[in-house]
């Protein structure tokens, strides 16, 4: 007999017959699952919004040729079956999901099912057929053994399978069977990795077992044969027989890379941070670079625009700026004046020498525009770094913010500073160390230098030629020959405020040393204090500075100056053959005195030359600007500032004024010898010095000499002296602390005094120190005798006067 495909039909469905389920079969009837005849990762078809149990056979039909396997189910059973095997072919049924398909066939009753079978695995082997779609697989065949459950269910096949034991009646009691009898039942499928029976203590019903296969479609082989299938008493299927029910089970759970994640955060998180890290350095870095460069050369300056400077030449034909030419007509007398520093200052730039320059001056001498405006007025390639808005910002990611403005480095992300702090301090607490995500201000201002660095040594070798002389020379030498190409790096303010924090100060000097030894670019401090070799030397212990030391203007240039400042709009305006404003105004014989009182700061010198400008005389200006300058002594160093707030009390500060007010200058030390400054008395002195109510004047490193901040303070301390209500009620003070001391040195000499006299016996050797004691007593009470009359006298002005 032959086997017969006269009649058979090809049904696609994903849910068995009339959508129940599960396959029936007649008497005389089997079926078999050919596996490998879809491919098995066409899943993701099935959740599309078309038929594809239908369209997928249809498409794959397109590959039918005699040399590979057929697409169409009906196509392959007819390759698959060989004629001599008696069977007839009722229904192909494709299961698309599991990447097979049902047979439903017929046999005569004299034919032997399992014999049927076998020839028809045989005859596979010997003749395989392989897909198309994986050539090194065949097509295989086995008998449906239990009641497949047929499902369109979103259940993906896996290597593993739960086999679940079932009773095989109502009421009956299932038996669990022991991997030895699952390896017999599965085995022929395909190779088993595993078998995982049940835990012995789960109370979990019904009873299971996982098959764990090397392959999903022997698995997808050994659901659809073995699903349903009965195992009876004689086979170890308990009394009333045992049912097996097959299912898919997922080896891989949903969120395992999030579970692993948070399982094992020790080697999570550091390697997020690394990757964190790299992608900034990879992305970031290039871009910030190149903002930097861009802030430095000037690049988006429309001022340096050709086209741009060509209008503005064309409208000053037009239009007079006269403030600009005022500023610089004013300042030509203290550039003449200072031509021999403008100078120095240029050959320094042109040296090879890889050490600082530092301009030093009080506040208001000409540092920045002595230096900016004339020594480096025709260089490119300037950075400028004002360290007061880094100094003053308030909390890291400000600070941070404010020291990538005065670079040019962006983007920059300082909020996620507070953020990373936050995860960092949240891991710690998990893993027990740091994640390495949160920054220190220190590490972030060093990848903000470490980056600026970068962008100068760019800028000073974008102009090398290949065929220049030096074009065979290493970077470095070439810097190193080429001084003039060096950009130039003006740290403006430096020490400010140092007091409070010296973090920004000590990175920025090891970065300026940095870029001054290896011949990156020439640095240049401009600062108000005088004790900045402290801080440099930290970074250049081994090196000179060279320094320049802007004091105030003579007599002679302050009044040029001033003059000039009269004068210059006239000279814009009338011509030369008229006379200037000067010339004209009576009142300017009194400029000498005036200027003699008001001194050679620069501040100072354009704020008497703009009253002088609104109409007033000389010497009515200077008045006022003394009467101003007593009312911010007034402020800020006796009454303004709270006595938590700073290192100097009241009476210290007013002490020297009223010694300054009658002396140019006072001795360093004999101030520290004085009752008032025994007390912190050095610590007072400086901080005076950087509120700039003084000027501590030092050689050879020693200070010797105290002198008022500015000028015009000594004509201002004469001032406060002279308001006789003021000077009593600041007098009182120090005479109150006066008597304080003296008391706390009685209370200290009758102490010991004490101690001595309750020794059971007086030894000689004591009467010379106890002499000393009641001298030193008796001393003080003269002097508390004394406060007290001299109190009497300021207590009566105060009460009598306004």
């Amino acid at each position: 007999m032959r086997a017969n495909f006269r009649g058979a039909r090809c049904f696609t469905f994903e849910a068995g017959e009339n959508k129940s389920g599960h396959i029936s079969s007649g008497p005389n009837q089997g079926i078999l699952f050919f596996d490998n005849i879809f491919p098995l990762r066409l899943q993701w078809l099935l959740s599309l919004p078309l038929n594809t149990s239908k369209t997928i056979p249809e498409i794959m039909n397109k590959f039918n040729s005699p040399n590979i396997a057929a697409a169409d189910p009906l196509s392959i059973i007819k390759r698959a079956v060989p004629p001599e095997i008696p069977i007839t072919v009722v229904e192909v049924l494709p299961r698309i999901k599991e990447g097979g398909a049902y047979v439903k066939f017929s046999k005569p009753e004299d034919v032997d099912l399992t014999e049927a079978v076998e020839k028809l695995r045989i005859h596979l082997r010997e003749h395989p057929i392989k897909p198309w779609f994986n050539p090194f697989r065949r097509v295989r065949a086995s008998l449906v053994q239990g009641r497949p459950w047929i499902e369109d269910l979103n259940r993906t096949p896996t290597k593993r399978l739960k086999v679940e034991f079932l009773p095989a009646t109502t009421g009956g009691e299932a038996a669990e069977l022991s991997p030895e009898a699952l390896y017999s039942l599965f085995r022929p499928f395909g190779k088993l990795a595993d078998i995982v029976p049940q835990p012995p203590d789960s109370k979990v019903l019904p009873k299971f077992a996982y098959l764990n296969f090397v392959l999903a479609r022997q698995a997808t082989m050994a659901k659809n044969c073995m699903h349903g299938f009965k195992i009876l008493e004689a086979n170890g299927g308990g009394k009333s027989g045992t049912q097996l029910r097959l299912l898919y089970e997922q080896t891989v759970h949903a969120h395992w890379i999030r579970d692993w994640i948070f399982s094992h955060p020790r080697v999570v998180i550091p390697a997020i941070a690394a990757l964190v890290a790299a992608i900034t350095v990879a992305v970031f870095d290039p871009i910030r670079t190149f903002f930097v460069k861009a802030h430095i050369s000037h690049t988006w300056d429309l001022t340096n625009n050709s086209v741009i400077r060509w209008f503005k030449d064309q409208a000053t034909d037009i239009l007079v700026f006269r403030k600009n030419k005022t500023s610089d007509v004013g300042l030509d007398a203290i550039w003449d004046d200072r031509r021999d520093a403008i100078e120095q200052i240029r050959r320094w730039l042109m040296e090879t020498t890889d050490t600082f320059i530092v301009i030093q001056g009080p506040r208001g001498s000409g540092k920045r525009e002595l230096l900016l405006d004339q020594a480096l007025k025709h260089r490119k390639n300037t950075l400028v770094i004002d360290c007061k808005p880094i100094q003053e910002a308030r909390g890291d990611s400000s600070t941070i913010d404010a020291a990538a403005r005065e670079v040019g480095y962006r983007p920059v992300f300082s909020f996620m500073n507070s953020i990373s702090g936050l995860i960092d301090l949240a891991a710690q607490g998990t893993i027990g160390t740091k994640t390495g995500f949160s920054e220190t201000l220190d590490t972030q201002l060093a990848k903000i230098l470490a980056n600026t660095a970068t962008a100068l040594k760019q800028i000073a070798l974008e102009d090398r030629k290949k065929n220049e002389k030096d074009a065979n020379m290493g970077m470095d030498e070439y810097l190193e020959a080429h001084p003039e190409r060096r950009p130039v790096v003006v740290i403006d303010n430096f020490l400010h405020k140092s007091q409070e924090n010296d973090v920004v100060y000590d990175k920025l000097a090891e970065w300026a040393a940095s870029l001054t030894t290896s011949n990156i670019a020439h640095v240049v401090f401009l600062t108000n204090d005088v004790s900045f070799s402290k801080s440099l030397s930290k970074a250049l212990p081994d090196r000179v500075f060279r320094q320049i030391s802007l004091g105030d203007c003579k007599p002679e240039v302050a009044k040029r100056y001033v003059i000039n400042q009269l004068d210059s709009d006239a000279d814009l305006e009338e011509g030369e053959e008229k006379l200037t404003p000067s010339q004209r105004r009576s009142d300017l014989v009194e400029l000498d005195g005036s200027i003699e009182v008001l001194g050679g700061r620069l501040t100072d010198l354009e704020f008497l030359a703009r009253r002088i400008k609104a109409g007033e005389t000389p010497s009515n200006a200077v008045h006022e600007i003394v009467e101003q300058s007593a009312s911010e002594v007034l402020k800020m160093y006796i009454f303004g500032t709270e006595s938590g707030q700073r290192k100097w009390t009241q009476e210290q500060a007013w002490l020297l004024i009223k010694q300054l007010a009658e002396k140019d200058s006072l001795r360093y030390n004999e101030v520290l010898l004085s009752d008032t400054y025994k007390s912190g008395g050095e610590d007072a002195l400086r901080a005076l010095e950087q509120a700039e109510l003084i000027t501590i004047i030092s050689a050879n490193g020693r200070p010797y000499s105290i002198k008022p901040g500015k000028p015009v303070y000594q004509a201002a301390f004469k001032t406060l002296i002279g308001d006789r209500v003021l000077n009593s009620r600041l007098d009182l003070g120090i005479l109150t602390e006066l008597i304080k001391i003296e008391t706390a040195s009685i209370d200290k000499y009758e102490g010991e005094l004490n101690r001595l006299g309750a020794l059971p016996k007086q030894p000689s050797q004591l009467s010379s120190r106890i002499s000393w004691l009641l001298d030193k007593i008796a001393g003080c009470q003269d002097r508390i005798m004394k406060y007290e009359t001299d109190s009497v006298v300021l207590k009566k002005v105060l009460k009598t006067e306004f």
